[in-house]
């Protein structure tokens, strides 16, 4: 049987909202998968965990290079958050935004991109070096519109275009570049906020819709409701599932009234024509990643013996 650390319960805790002695009952039946956990507790009825749940947050920075109508954002990864703050990694990872905006998305690709006489990757290993800690360029991603602009926004900023959660929003639009970029910019924070799953329902991954449906059926099913009940329970909750994770039906975190769709439509007056969101990217440090646990107080034990 899987260990079940206290960490491992904290962190669902955090995620689900649900009770210590719920987390670890869900973290036993999951094999401490915490994911399957969060699911366990929803089915339950224990959960008040959004149908999000990223993981322990890696250091490092997000970084972002945007340019009218062109935008790349890149996360490289780092052993402490101290790092963070280092003018000699800040300033790689504003070269490797750079890159990307200019040479794609492509990891591999951009590792071989030659700035001056040295590659990315060179001038990775020149900073683990300098710095004396791991680094590694762990994603890339890039969105482009044809007529209009790709608006940024970065939560947590330590400098330009560097921080903790980077979104980029593309508004296809022939309106004024001003106009659209505040606009964008507002609809890039609620991104930030909000985290949806895409700009419509139809664009939501199967995966995720089918995840969802399988959550409610056995929620229902467990309540004792017969078959014909459940099905329009099911419909009932995809219904309210879509409208929670699509960007445009989205209660806009500035004016909660209002869907973003809404406020769209709002600002087309101003910018001077119609506007749509063509696509947008939100990369949060470390989503995915999980980061090993250290017992503090022990490493502090263990280098006083060394001293």
């Amino acid at each position: 049987m899987a260990e079940i650390t206290a960490s491992a319960v904290k962190e669902l805790r955090e995620l689900s909202g649900a009770g210590m002695m719920d987390c670890k009952a869900a973290l036993t039946e999951t094999k401490g998968d915490v994911q399957a956990a969060v699911d366990w507790l929803r089915k339950k009825g224990l959960s008040k965990a959004a149908k999000k749940a990223g993981r322990v947050a890696a250091e490092g920075l997000v970084g972002m290079a945007v340019d009218g109508n062109k935008g790349a954002v890149v996360e490289v990864n780092s052993e402490t958050d101290f790092v963070a703050r280092n003018d000699h990694f800040q300033g790689l990872v504003k070269l490797i935004a750079e890159a990307a905006l200019h040479n794609g998305s492509d990891v591999e690709k951009l590792k071989a991109v030659k700035v001056g006489s040295h590659t990315i990757e060179e001038a990775i290993s020149s900073a683990i070096a300098t710095i004396g800690e791991n680094m590694t360029f762990r994603r890339a991603a890039e969105l482009s519109v044809g007529e209009g602009v790709v608006a940024q926004y970065m939560h947590g900023a330590i400098s330009d275009g560097l921080g903790k959660i980077g979104v980029l929003v593309a508004l296809e639009s022939k309106g004024d570049k001003v106009e659209l970029n505040r606009i964008g910019r507002m609809v890039a924070m609620h991104v930030a906020a909000a985290n949806p799953l895409a700009v419509e329902s139809k664009g939501i991954d199967a995966a995720a819709v089918e995840r969802e449906r399988g959550v409610l059926s056995e929620k229902a099913r467990a309540s004792g409701k017969p078959d014909n009940v459940i099905e329009k329970i099911v419909d009932s909750g995809l219904k309210s599932f879509y409208k929670e994770v699509s960007l445009v039906d989205q209660p806009f975190v500035h004016d909660p009234s209002k869907t973003v769709a809404q406020a769209l439509k709002e600002a087309e007056g101003k910018a001077g024509g119609p506007i749509a969101i063509k696509g947008f990217l939100r990369f949060a440090l470390g989503e995915g990643i999980e980061k090993q646990e250290q017992d503090f107080a022990a490493e502090v034990a263990a280098a006083g013996g060394k001293a």
